[in-house]
């Protein structure tokens, strides 16, 4: 069984909003979802049902030129 590129990038995803936010990424790990890839017909991939997102509320964007 391996990871499907989304559920890579979904522990991308949670990798990085805890390195922005300085927080335990265990918690966001523990409570993702995993299924099967229903796109494969192998069924030897597994997706990640409830991916983490990040909020930019806080971010300023400088736009140069």
């Amino acid at each position: 069984m391996k990871l499907s590129n989304q559920a890579v990038g979904a522990l991308m995803m949670a990798l990085q909003r805890s390195l922005m936010e300085q927080s335990d990424i265990v918690p966001v790990l523990q409570g993702m979802d995993f299924q099967v890839n229903p796109e494969d017909s192998s069924h030897s991939e597994l997706v990640v049902t409830n991916p983490p997102t990040i909020n930019f509320d806080n971010v300023e964007l400088n736009e140069e030129g």
